[in-house]
Parts: C-alpha cells; structure tokens; sequence
C-alpha cells in the first residue's frame, strides 16, 4: 500500500506499506496540514540541502515490498532519493488498461524498476524493457518473480534507448504501443551522455518509425522542470500528427494534491 499522508513546505510525508518518509517536493509550496507531532512519526528524511542523504530516525528494513494498484514491488533506499516506484505513474495505468491489450506488442523505454512493464504483462501483452542500467533491469526481474511473472514474455534489454531504437529500426521491429519516461540527464552502459533537450525529438521520432499500422498508444511521462503539459503535446505533435494527444499533469492525491510531473498520452 502506498500513501501520500501530507505535503508542504517543499516536502511531502509518505508512507510505503509500513515505513513512512519525507522526501523533497518543490511542488508543495503550501503548508502541512498535519501537525508536527504526525510529521515525527517519520523513519527517516532525504535531503537535497547540502548533499544527498538520507537521516534515518528508527530503523527500517534494507528492502521492503509493497502492492501498487495490484502490482508487487520491491522497495529500497536509494542514493538519489528514490524507492523503485513512482506512484502518480499508476494513476494513468487505466487509460493503458482500456485498451485491448492481450497479445499487444509493447516497448517500454527508460524502464525503471518495471512496474508499468509488470501492470502491462498482467493483462497479456508482451513487453519489450528496455533501461541503460543493469541493476535497475535486475530490479524490474525481481519485482517480476514477485508477481509469478519471471516467464511472461517479457524482454529485459540492459541497453541505450538511442541505440535501441535506431536497431530496432533496421531490423523493422514494430509495436502496438510504446512508454518512455526519460531522466533530465543521464548515463548509458557504456558511459553515452543523456540530455532530454536535445535527445527527445530524435527518441520520439524514433518511437514514430517503431509503430505497427495498427497502433494503441504512445504514453511519454517526464519529471523534468519547464515540460509543461502544454509544452509536452507539442512536442508529441510533431513526431505524431495524426490521432489525439491528450496532455496534463500526473499527481498524487493526499490531503492536497500534489504535482509530480506531466504527461502526454497519444492514441488514434
């Protein structure tokens, strides 16, 4: 179970099955609702003040597992602050869910620890997870075996998205759908820099050529500062010029609701 219990003053106060953090929220400009003494029940803060780090109040398990909208995942600290899940990332699962997904051939790019890989297998289609880092793709295959679904067909590629797609175009592969959730900067394997301003047009007319002639969906999420909803269906428009893009905000409900990045959906 996961639940956002407050938010404000730059933070937000979360709880993952039975440990409760705070962790930075720059969105949440206003002030908690909860009282301090509520706030106290916290295990540990993360911090970006002067270097990241956790400050650990009681202790916790080292890995913990929680159920996210039916998906098992397996959790755990990280350098940067994060756990494995991205919880306003399951808010737009029923728009995917909606669609005849049984048998669909699905690309997920910048794959993470594969929640939507997982949420995606369990309905029947077959996905292809692709993340530039090993352990993240290990990651995803344990939260897998968790589900009993370590032998559904799904594809773990440990690869760079740009590489990927520029391959899978010579070699003609084609998908009914396609998610990509790019960092603001990244590494590759082999150490390929990463710069969402001037690597996302290429990517998404990559994800364009990559279509089968019947296609679901293209669903492109971002966490990045300056990609409004507004600015995130333009620039879907132009590598899709046909079909609807519906753009907005995800967020995660709690006693306000909190903004956590934008989207942009596009189906025929």
């Amino acid at each position: 179970m996961y639940q956002l219990l407050d938010s404000g003053r730059g933070e937000k106060l979360e709880q993952f099955g039975d440990v409760i953090l705070i962790r930075p929220a720059a969105q949440a400009l206003w002030q908690p609702r909860l009282p301090k003494s509520f706030w106290d029940k916290a295990h540990a803060r993360f911090s970006r003040e002067e270097k990241n780090q956790w400050d650990v109040f009681k202790p916790f398990p080292e890995t913990w597992k929680i159920d996210l909208d039916g998906v098992r995942l397996l959790l755990k600290r990280t350098d940067f602050g994060h756990l494995g899940v991205f919880p306003e990332h399951a808010r737009l699962w029923p728009k995917m869910h909606a669609l005849p997904l049984k048998g669909a051939r699905v690309l997920n790019l910048f794959a993470y620890s594969g929640a939507a890989t997982l949420a995606l297998a369990a309905k029947g289609a077959e996905v292809s997870h692709v993340d530039a880092a090993k352990g993240m793709v290990q990651w995803a295959r344990d939260n897998a075996a968790l589900n009993g679904l370590e032998h559904a067909p799904i594809r773990w590629l440990v690869d760079d998205v740009r590489k990927y797609l520029a391959r899978a175009e010579r070699r003609q592969e084609r998908y009914d759908a396609i998610l990509l959730d790019p960092p603001s900067f990244g590494r590759g394997k082999s150490g390929e820099i990463f710069k969402i301003e001037y690597d996302l047009p290429l990517i998404l007319r990559g994800c364009r050529s990559l279509l089968s002639e019947k296609p679901l969906f293209v669903l492109f999420t971002c966490h990045t500062p300056g990609y409004t909803p507004l600015a995130m269906q333009q620039v879907m428009a132009e590598s899709f010029d046909y079909g609807h893009i519906e753009a907005g905000e995800m967020f995660i409900e709690g006693p306000y609701r909190l903004p956590s990045g934008t989207f942009a959906f596009w189906k025929v």
